[in-house]
């Protein structure tokens, strides 16, 4: 690790929870086609192009993610199984209705946001300066993708707040 002057020691901590923010991501990704697949009914054309959207950005952080575990020369979970075990998230029904789709997203956001928040903890204690610009970039991202579903829920469900 001497090209990062990083201590890999120091790094196990931070890639224990990149690993299961890699696995929170997969579970995510597999979700947002489940429901970009299954989505009916009047909200079709917003939330199809929306969901899309999002797993394709769920993919690139996903690929960036794993590749930032290998950078601090450790290895990244790779198997479906073990996505299951850590993932602080779960699967959802493919019959789902568009409301409950987007509340479903709106708490794993808030899991995920957690999940990050401890790599970032984590890095820090590393000094990680890489890992903690990724997460943060990744933090402001979903803070501003989870403000606008909340309003879009808000429009419909006509649980508007002032």
């Amino acid at each position: 690790m001497n090209y990062l002057n990083l201590d890999r020691d120091k790094t196990q901590n931070t890639v224990t929870q990149l690993n299961i923010l890699l696995a929170d991501y997969h579970i995510y990704y597999q979700k947002l086609r489940n429901f970009h697949w299954n989505i009916v009914g009047e909200n079709f054309f917003d939330l199809h192009a929306k969901f899309e959207e999002m797993y394709n950005d769920a993919l690139i952080k996903i690929d960036e993610l794993a590749e930032r575990i290998l950078t601090l020369r450790h290895q990244p979970e790779s198997h479906l199984t073990r996505y299951l075990e850590l993932s602080n998230i779960k699967e959802s029904p493919s019959d789902t209705n568009d409301i409950d789709m987007v509340n479903i997203l709106l708490d794993d956001h808030g899991k995920i946001l957690i999940q990050m928040r401890k790599v970032v903890d984590e890095a820090d204690k590393g000094n990680d300066e890489g890992t903690i610009d990724l997460l943060g970039a990744y933090i402001r991202e979903l803070e501003k993708t989870s403000w606008m579903l909340d309003t879009w829920r808000m429009n419909k469900t006509e649980n508007r707040q002032k």
